[in-house]
């Protein structure tokens, strides 16, 4: 029994590997990683930063399929076990809420939340520069594409997994219109996903901390615990040979999720394997989902590793918990609620 608690649904059938005598950190990989090899479908070079939740006793999975042409849609997958996968040989059909086509014009890095009896999908999107897209489904039949909840320019959309106050909460990294060389995270609310305000700045890059000294992005949904969100995020920092993605976590508060009330000065995962290593983009490991089992405590992490594989990763809640607590620090004014 854990002794930090996740307000979670049990998961019987998670994936899991015991975490290896000589691992060193709080989250250790699969030992079988990349779960998601390179050529995984008929006009699909590449799956990577993508979305996994549990369904029906079994798995579903969206997917940034990378397409030969070079532009990335997304791609409905299935699995009994969360690692093996089969996939739909078609891009995801949106339609609008009149039942008409709404394809995006390109899709990438998607999240999947389910927040009381909807799944979202959020990805970005090509609206008039990069942007944040929206669509829901109940069955994984049926997805419905919403308004685009902001402006460019806009990344890393992630929504919490249960409302705050009556509203809907999201995180997002703003950015340019290039490969944004910064970036912090804010929190913006909304009662119906159409009008979107309160927003919040919540984290700052990390001060005097190399790993995230350039931007930070939110990665996973935040799962709720007795400690408050634990967030898992990735963050940049560049090299004279190319930016470094590494993943972080930071627990934010219950009630006034602007409020960092942890975050780890130090990344909890960093590219040192081949598949994080090597690949269409290098050095990359971007966390996009988590799978918890509250009886457990037991998480495992989904990231996209060198924009070309899918990697596993596993921890417990008690263990990311206090690595995060006792590697606290504070940068700049995250500990506030985050209005000027």
């Amino acid at each position: 029994m854990s002794e930090v608690k996740m307000f979670t649904d049990p998961l019987p059938n998670i994936p899991w590997e015991e975490k290896p005598a000589d691992s060193v950190g709080p989250v250790w990989r699969y030992s079988m990683n990349p779960i998601i090899d390179r050529n995984p479908l008929k006009g699909v070079a590449r799956i990577f930063n993508s979305a996994v939740v549990p369904y029906e006793g079994k798995f579903v999975g969206v997917f940034r399929g990378e397409q030969t042409n070079g532009v990335p849609q997304l791609y409905l997958g299935y699995s009994e076990d969360a690692i093996h996968w089969t996939y739909e040989p078609h891009p995801i059909p949106f339609v609008n809420e009149e039942g008409k086509s709404y394809m995006p014009k390109s899709a990438y890095d998607p999240r999947l939340i389910k927040v009381e009896d909807t799944y979202y999908i959020i990805w970005c999107t090509d609206f008039y520069g990069a942007a944040l897209g929206l669509a829901k489904t109940t069955d994984f039949k049926h997805f419905v594409r919403l308004e685009n909840p902001f402006i460019p320019f806009n990344r890393n959309g992630v929504m919490f997994p249960r409302k705050v106050n009556g509203n809907f909460l999201l995180l997002s990294r703003p950015s340019d219109s290039g490969h944004t060389p910064f970036g912090d995270v804010f929190l913006s609310e909304s009662p119906d996903l159409v009008y979107w305000g309160k927003h919040r700045h919540v984290m700052t890059r990390g001060y005097n901390q190399w790993w995230q000294s350039l931007k930070i992005g939110g990665g996973a949904a935040p799962i709720e615990t007795s400690e408050g969100w634990l967030l898992f995020y990735h963050g940049v920092t560049g090299t004279c040979n190319g930016y470094v993605y590494s993943m972080g976590a930071a627990i934010l508060d219950k009630d006034e999720p602007s409020k960092v009330k942890y975050r780890s000065s130090c990344f909890i995962l960093t590219p040192e394997k081949w598949y994080e290593e090597r690949g269409f983009v290098g050095n990359v490991v971007f966390p996009c989902a988590a799978l918890t089992d509250s009886e457990t405590g037991r998480i495992a992490i989904y990231y996209g590793a060198a924009d070309s594989y899918v990697g596993l990763a596993f921890t417990t809640v008690d263990e990311i918990v206090t690595f995060v607590k006792e590697n606290h620090v504070e940068n700049g004014d995250d500990a506030e609620i985050g209005i000027m």
